[in-house]
């Protein structure tokens, strides 16, 4: 699980919003719910950005969008 992941990170930060979106949006580990709610919150939709933060248990950041790409990337890693 730990590289797909790691590829949907690399895909947004390539700019492949939906390609990201595919590799995590049919699961419900914690890591797939935080990557899917932080692409909702990259196109605006905070609604439902809110809803998969909350899956994963935590609430929706308000940290930058580059910060909060940099805290998953490390939390993913960090395992």
């Amino acid at each position: 699980m730990y590289s797909k992941h790691i590829r949907a990170l690399a895909d947004v930060k390539d700019g492949k919003w939906y390609k990201a979106l595919n590799l995590v949006q049919s699961t419900a580990d914690r890591d797939s719910c935080l990557i899917n709610g932080y692409l909702h919150r990259l196109e605006g939709d905070f609604g439902n950005a809110r809803y998969w933060y909350g899956l994963a248990n935590q609430t929706m950041p308000g940290n930058s969008l580059e910060e909060e790409w940099n805290r998953l990337c490390d939390l993913i890693s960090s395992g």
